[in-house]
């Protein structure tokens, strides 16, 4: 088993897909450093002093939700938003202190439910229908091995190709805000425990904790959305022959949940789809769900229950589909 997994896991290291992600972090990373670098320097200009600045921007909130244009789910965000700025201003907590490890939870929060998926669905989508397409598919299932085990092997490597692409995006994140922003900020407190409930939210269970675990906590839960989307990605390779096919129907599942996610407040069942649920760390920030009734718990029940059926489905097909013709 272990050789299989040595196996495929160069498979994939030959195809530079991680060495191309790789590439991608440190161009957009330092776009991403420098657009933050501005706002950082024109908040600087407007305040002199961070209260004011989350001062004005709970009035901002506050004054929006007199508009009749603005649709009510987006009022509920703003409502919960301002009483959690309201809570960090009462308790003299900057939630924005200009550092590395604070830019590094942002881009997290930012980048869980598009582009870390894209970079996975990148590693996942040709697993199998690649080698379909190139034919060392039927040179590997010549060999004596089961076939349940060949794909147990695609599994385990990729898990591990996952892990590596969000160490990989948190170190280089770091990294390179850390050049600007300063790599302090480890032991700052950090807020959890909002709960929101309908427009108000209950910070009767709120408490700090370090901006550091924190930041693993996120890891956690960024690392756990990544492999559902790995799982489907697996199935879908298994399902689909050709690669193209497989990277597109990813890639627009991926998209798909990231616009409903702003646009099914009225859809109730949406919250039973995968991509729906791929943001976790908002529960974390206590950022509204987008859907009522959404919770960390019924979110985690959700992804595992798709990535279940996911591998049940890959591996059935897998071991039972005439794969050689």
């Amino acid at each position: 088993m272990l050789a299989l997994i040595q196996n495929e896991t160069l498979k994939i290291w030959k195809k530079k897909r991680f060495a191309v992600i790789v590439l991608v972090l440190l161009v957009l990373i330092p776009v991403f450093v420098y657009a933050q670098l501005k706002v950082t320097r024109n908040n600087a200009e407007k305040f002199k002093d961070w209260r004011a600045e989350l001062q004005q921007r709970i009035v901002d909130n506050t004054n929006a939700l007199a508009s009749d244009r603005i649709p009510e789910e987006w009022k509920r965000w703003r409502r919960a938003l301002v009483q959690q700025l309201q809570y960090y201003l009462d308790h003299d907590i900057n939630p924005n202190s200009p550092n590395a490890v604070t830019f590094t939870r942002g881009f997290l929060n930012n980048a869980v439910t598009l582009f870390i998926p894209l970079m996975v669905v990148a590693v996942s989508s040709d697993l199998v229908s690649g080698e379909r397409s190139s034919g060392t598919i039927k040179m590997l299932l010549t060999r004596p091995v089961r076939r349940w085990r060949i794909l147990f092997a695609k599994l385990a490597a990729l898990v591990l190709y996952v892990s590596l692409i969000i160490v990989t995006l948190i170190a280089l994140t770091y990294l390179i805000s850390g050049l600007v922003f300063g790599y302090h900020g480890w032991g700052e407190p950090v807020f959890v425990g909002f709960r929101v409930s309908g427009a108000e939210v209950d910070t009767s269970r709120v408490h700090p904790v370090p901006q550091g675990v924190y930041l693993l906590m996120q890891a956690g839960l960024v690392w756990y959305s990544s492999l559902v989307v790995a799982a489907i990605g697996l199935m879908v390779s298994v399902l689909v022959r050709s690669t193209a096919a497989s990277f597109v129907a990813m890639m627009a599942a991926v998209i798909s949940g990231n616009i409903l996610a702003n646009m099914a407040s009225s859809w109730k069942t949406a919250k039973y789809l995968f991509n729906v649920n791929l943001e976790l760390t908002a529960y974390l920030q206590g950022t509204p769900p987008p859907i009522d009734g959404m919770t960390l718990g019924f979110s985690l029940a959700v992804l595992t229950v798709w990535a279940a059926a996911a591998l049940a489905v890959a591996f059935a097909v897998f071991t039972r589909q005439d794969i050689l013709n």
